[in-house]
């Protein structure tokens, strides 16, 4: 794809990748992403911000065929789907200098052996003029790296956030032309790597707040001619209040547990709460990480394999209490044939969930009557505790 313009002076750069379905070796991307490099053309210097994923360096590199200069290159963060190809844009621009934070600069010259002669730091606040137009950077800490940081073009009004709002989203649309569709993908970016710093963020939030926004152009994903729309959905994910939601991740090897879920599920219908059943056999687990973004409760549906939960639960336990999500309360639910130990093993797995540990309930074999009103118990038990929360 060509280069495409954005202001005058200013250009969208990069690639997009739509057929890359897992990042990281471990994030699902079921629609595909793109790596944004933009190019910033001032009176006097030029500075490209950004480059994209080795994969892509390339396109990239076509893009920048008919750039006779570029002064200077902003690393917004070292993680290679920004950075990748910055070795390659270096041998390039043999005088072009990278502008990056001072853990930034560190962190290129170890994943990317970056020569530290080429690199200049900046400092939180600090200004660069490039003629007529004037970049200001921002650190943002655990965005989601500690050596992140943002830039915000002066005259133009515009915010290049970096991972900051981005969405893993292939797409044409130059801007955002579907909120929906980019809610969803902007939701689950944040919950797969931004959710754990959620505290962090919401202070990154303030420190944007002073400037007058047009436009929010990310690392991955279409710009944002509409800011409101993305800045107030990030206000509402990074909130200490969670919504009357429960989260139930359950797995089931003989349909004991499945039938306790069931259960549960119509349970908690019936008392005006939301659920989100998961089967970890076949969920994908970004869908997850989404509705923990909001929920209040989690409960845990597991059988007993050799004592302890089923090796899906442990990997989805381990996933909520490494996301960090705003649970207030969770709970466990299963089966057992001949003795269990899955309470202790879970509660073992979570201790980042500040949570308060509801009743749980293990039957022994299929469940019968005295185990559906343990479950109904734990229903009310939930419905109470979202009530007294305030929780809508």
């Amino acid at each position: 794809m060509k280069p495409r313009r954005i202001r005058e002076g200013i250009s969208w750069m990069g690639a997009v990748d739509w057929d890359r379905r897992l990042f990281d070796a471990l994030i699902p991307l079921p629609d595909g992403t793109s790596y944004n490099a933009y190019l910033i053309q001032g009176s006097e210097k030029t500075a490209l911000l950004d480059t994209v994923d080795p994969s892509m360096v390339d396109v990239l590199l076509a893009q920048l065929e008919s750039v006779q200069n570029v002064d200077y290159i902003i690393a917004h963060h070292a993680e290679q789907d920004h950075s990748g190809a910055l070795p390659h844009v270096l041998e390039k621009y043999r005088n072009a200098k990278v502008l990056t934070t001072p853990k930034g600069k560190g962190m290129l010259v170890d994943l990317l052996l970056i020569p530290e002669e080429r690199s200049i730091t900046v400092e939180d606040g600090e200004t660069l003029s490039l003629g007529n137009k004037t970049l200001k950077f921002i650190y943002t800490p655990w965005v989601h790296w500690p050596e992140t940081m943002v830039t915000y073009l002066q005259q133009d009004r515009i915010l290049f956030s970096c991972d900051f709002f981005g969405s893993h989203l292939a797409t044409t649309d130059l801007h955002v032309t579907d909120e929906a569709r980019v809610y969803e993908a902007a939701k689950r970016y944040y919950a797969e790597i931004m959710m754990p710093f959620r505290t962090i963020i919401q202070k990154n939030l303030e420190k944007i707040k002073e400037h007058e926004i047009d436009l929010i152009a990310p690392s991955h994903g279409p710009i944002y001619d509409r800011p409101a729309f993305i800045i107030d959905a990030y206000r509402d994910w990074v909130s200490e209040d969670p919504k009357n939601v429960v989260v139930i991740p359950y797995i089931s090897m003989h349909g004991s547990t499945e039938r306790m879920v069931e259960y549960l599920v119509g349970a908690l219908v019936e008392k005006g709460v939301t659920v989100c059943q998961f089967d970890l056999a076949v969920t994908d687990i970004g869908k997850l990480a989404i509705a923990l973004v909001d929920a209040a409760t989690i409960v845990i549906g597991t059988p007993t394999v050799h004592v302890g939960p089923h090796p899906n639960v442990f990997y989805a336990a381990y996933l909520a209490n490494a996301l960090r999500p705003k649970l207030k309360f969770a709970s466990i639910i299963g089966s057992y044939g001949w003795g269990s130990k899955v309470i202790e093993q879970i509660a073992g797995l979570i201790p980042n969930l500040r949570v308060e540990i509801l009743d749980p309930v293990l039957c022994k074999g299929f469940p019968r009557e005295a185990d559906f009103r343990a479950l109904d118990n734990l229903a009310v038990t939930i419905a109470e505790k979202h009530k007294e929360h305030n929780l809508t």
